[in-house]
């Protein structure tokens, strides 16, 4: 932290010296002070891992691409999810169909009007029902039993999913892209039906769309955004300081101190739960106690000084806060910070001289390399001897992600508004348990959540699962973290969404 801080006020003074230069001015890509028209640079440090919305893993390539593409719903801002694609949704009183009714007119980016045809082959392809093994298939839609369209009484052209089970909030699923039936370069030259349109993509150097004038609803300010992708956080906060970036959203707490002067700093709570996830099935990591004693290990007021300035919310388990009504609130004081505690729990199971422990942690997000620091010299003081192996982003989702090969990493879970979305990360048999957490009474806690159709129940039982990963130590949950964004002052619109995105259609020009 320290070096960042006086490196950047070196860059500053040399700046200075050099040009004047101060954050938010002109870099000559065209924008200008319109409420309509323009353009902006807006900072990123991972690569889009693809191009095709069903294939994407990473939350850092959703929020560039869900300004392409929508589903038959999105999410608004306070996280209720509006008609998108179709322009009304009913769910049957028994939770076993849904309906809904197309919008007219809707047009793919390349022209051609959104049918019946696209709509059944998008959700078929990310129910996992076409047979291919490289897209990132939704677990709950494995209850869809069929798809099928039908016309309504108005003349309409309806979609109408049966399920073999009812399902409540299976509706937040159905923000999944639309994309055209019969098209084959999603990973090159991609085609939604967003409010803006793939311009073009240089790997590790760009991400440029432009504005798609023949959107149905409320058409984006901006004429052009760039999403610049940095190989380090360093790199994105010396272009920062040079005033080449309008928008950037990954700082921690001592970057805003050295920008406050030329961005404004805009600061939101959003869906992630940052943690220390653990492979379960790793050596020491497989015994409840080695994990409990991790957890009380960690002096979270410390942690959240250096990060947000006190202003993250702690975090026991995996559901957000953000998650009002079913977050379980009574989890946030299950681990202290008990140096001894945790010593003591380490001596019951056999670790009472510590062990090593490695957090590989990917090295674009200087957020989790910060926390990674912080918990060595934590971890230290009851023996846990970390080192920390910094990798890139793609690195990570093969090797931590994918292929499970790992101890610790620092990472922050994101999910769909769905609430049961996150905590499926712990289902024993859910492909996607890169924790390795395998334990038959969570699975059944779960599943007796996900069927709930009263609500009172439903919230009920998401309580006891998140409990139940506190409980075990799933996972060391440390906090749901304020996400603090550098906004050049000239521009105005920048919003916060419960899913993590960069909504550009509402950003302009002042």
């Amino acid at each position: 932290m320290k070096k960042r801080l006086l490196f950047a006020l070196l860059l500053v003074s040399v700046m200075i010296a050099l040009c004047g230069c101060k954050g938010g001015t002109d870099n000559g890509s065209g924008k200008g002070n319109t409420a309509s028209g323009g353009s902006v640079v807006v900072g990123i440090t991972n690569d889009l891992d693809s191009l095709d919305p069903h294939k994407a893993v990473a939350a850092g390539t959703n929020e560039v691409l869900y300004n392409i593409f929508e589903g038959l719903v999105k999410a608004d801002s306070n996280g209720v999810m509006q008609p998108a694609v179709c322009s009304k949704y009913v769910v049957s009183d028994d939770a076993l169909t849904i309906t809904f009714t197309l919008r007219d007119n809707v047009r793919f980016h390349n022209g051609d009007v959104v049918t019946a045809e696209d709509v059944i082959y998008s959700l078929e392809r990310v129910a996992g029902k076409l047979g291919d093994d490289t897209i990132k298939v939704i677990s709950a839609f494995s209850i869809i039993s069929d798809i099928k369209e039908q016309t309504g009484d108005d003349g309409s052209t309806q979609i109408v999913v049966t399920l073999s089970e009812p399902s409540t909030e299976l509706i937040y699923y159905f923000d999944c892209a639309i994309i055209p039936a019969d098209y084959t370069e999603q990973n090159s030259n991609p085609v939604g039906t967003g409010p803006f349109k793939f311009k073009s993509y240089t790997p590790m150097e760009n991400f440029t769309m432009v504005r798609n004038d023949d959107y149905y609803g409320t058409k984006a300010h901006l004429e052009e955004v760039t999403f610049k992708i940095f190989g380090s956080t360093d790199d994105a906060f010396m272009e920062l300081l040079a005033g080449n970036v309008d928008i950037y959203p990954y700082l921690s707490y001592d970057d805003t101190l050295l920008l406050e002067d030329s961005y404004n700093i805009e600061v939101g709570m959003q869906s992630l739960a940052e943690g220390l996830y653990l492979n379960n099935a790793y050596g020491p990591l497989s015994d409840v106690r080695v994990r409990q004693a991790l957890s009380y290990a960690v002096d979270f007021e410390e942690l959240d000084a250096l990060l947000t300035g006190g202003q993250s919310e702690v975090l026991k388990t995996a559901m957000f806060p953000t998650f009002k009504e079913f977050y379980n609130e009574d989890t946030a004081t299950s681990y202290s910070y008990d140096v001894e505690k945790a010593k003591e729990l380490l001596k019951e199971a056999g670790y009472e001289d510590g062990f090593e422990l490695e957090i590989t942690i990917p090295n674009n997000y200087e957020l989790h390399v910060i926390i990674g620091e912080v918990l060595v010299s934590q971890y230290a003081k009851i023996g846990v001897d970390c080192t920390i192996e910094l990798v890139d982003w793609s690195t990570w989702l093969s090797d931590v992600y994918q292929g499970r090969n790992y101890q610790a990493t620092v990472i922050a879970l994101d999910a769909t508004m769905a609430p049961g979305d996150v905590l499926d990360y712990y289902v024993s048999d859910f492909k996607s348990n890169f924790m390795n957490f395998e334990h038959e009474e969570y699975d059944e806690l779960y599943n007796k959540a996900l069927q709930a159709t009263d609500m009172d129940e439903k919230i009920a039982a998401y309580k006891e699962c998140q409990q139940y990963l506190t409980d075990n130590a799933a996972a060391v949950y440390l906090m749901c973290p304020t996400i603090m964004v550098a906004v050049n002052p000239e521009l105005e619109g920048y919003t916060f969404y419960p899913v993590y995105v960069q909504d550009m259609s509402v950003v302009r020009w002042k």
